[in-house]
């Protein structure tokens, strides 16, 4: 049978590493926060609001993470970068003589460039939250655009308003066929 300070002994040591568990996990949640706060940067405070709870969007752009990690992203060939410009140069044309058809269009020719490089192209939540990982600030850019879209369908946008979509799609754009760029030179 243990003596009374073996027991006392054994007690101590337990908690001692319960704490240093507990201030281990403290310091991981705080680390993780300030990656994500750092990486996501504009999104992240979106989503902390939208969703009303830091950690909430915390789990959600962790997740994230984890789920664009499985994707192979590869940059654009030069072929495919030439043959998107080209598109994207012809649909720009397009929208001086139809804005509505050339808003669309532009969407459409973004969901095939995030195909190309691949990202998987579902829903726009989906398509936003995985862009959001490698291109958290422009992805704001596509949000601003979709909203615009989606009031356009309503009836409820100005030409002005269609214009300043094909401003913020282009900004995805040019991000999206740019870091292709980047990392064809970089091989």
């Amino acid at each position: 049978m243990p003596n009374s300070n073996t027991i006392i002994l054994i007690i101590v040591v337990a908690l001692i590493a319960a704490v240093v568990a507990v201030g281990l996990y403290h310091f991981y949640l705080q680390w993780r926060s300030r990656h994500l706060r750092s990486h996501f940067g504009p999104e992240y405070a979106r989503l902390a609001e939208s969703k009303g709870d830091a950690r909430a969007a915390e789990s959600e752009l962790a997740g994230r993470e984890k789920r664009v990690a499985k994707f192979h992203i590869r940059p654009l060939t030069p072929e495919e970068n030439t043959r998107f410009t080209r598109r994207w140069r012809n649909v720009q044309a397009e929208f001086v003589d139809d804005p509505k058809g050339s808003l669309s269009r532009a969407d459409d020719l973004l969901g095939d460039v995030m195909a190309a490089r691949g990202y998987p192209v579902q829903d726009f939540e989906q398509r936003s939250a995985d862009l959001s990982v490698d291109h958290p600030i422009v992805v704001q850019h596509y949000h601003e655009a979709h909203y615009i879209a989606l009031r356009h369908r309503k009836g409820e946008t100005t030409t002005e308003d269609l214009r300043q979509a094909m401003i913020h799609y282009r900004a995805l754009f040019d991000e999206l066929v740019s870091d292709s760029r980047r990392a064809t030179a970089a091989e």
